[in-house]
């Protein structure tokens, strides 16, 4: 199995979604913020996971004669290579693309069905903007923009803040737009 086909199942994304920020979660956690996936079904996902590499055990502890496991995701193992990326077919790309635009979809619905939603206080949007850039200055905002968000992403979870999910999509325009 690919990495594309590991963590583009809807499922198995969704559990990845769930280990970002640097979060140790118990399969018992899990279960609790994947309420609607049944646990039959949980527990194979995290074994293909796991079996994967995706995920890793890093604490196991009796319970009640059994044993829970703490799991954390090796976050290089969670991305697809890009050698994989450059070995897919349009159509595969299509699919890929389409499980993380109904992963966001999804996300978003969860959102907006967890309580009396605010966009405006959570900080949820959503913008689409249009830019003029040579293939040079493309890189570079893309450095820029990784470097702003790499130094969050080692922020620890504290008082007041709140786990944030931030999607990226880069599209360029048609070949035939002109200026």
């Amino acid at each position: 199995m690919t990495s594309a086909d590991v963590l583009l199942h809807p499922v198995r994304l969704r559990i990845v979604k769930a280990f970002l920020g640097d979060r140790a979660l118990t399969t018992s956690e899990l279960a609790a913020e994947l309420s609607d996936v049944p646990p039959g079904s949980l527990y194979r996902h995290i074994a293909t996971l796991t079996r994967a590499g995706v995920l890793q055990v890093v604490a196991e502890r009796r319970v009640r004669g059994t044993v829970e496991r703490t799991y954390t995701m090796r976050l290089a193992a969670a991305r697809i290579a890009p050698s994989q990326v450059r070995a897919m077919t349009p159509d595969e790309h299509e699919h890929a693309f389409m499980a993380y635009v109904a992963g966001l979809i999804s996300d978003f619905g969860r959102y907006i069905a967890s309580g009396p939603a605010d966009p405006v206080r959570d900080g949820a949007s959503y913008y689409v903007g249009a830019m003029w850039l040579t293939d040079e200055e493309f890189m570079d905002l893309a450095r820029d923009l990784n470097a702003i968000i790499a130094e969050r992403l080692a922020n620890a979870p504290a008082t007041g803040r709140r786990r944030r999910m931030i999607y990226t999509v880069s599209l360029p325009a048609p070949v035939d737009t002109v200026s």
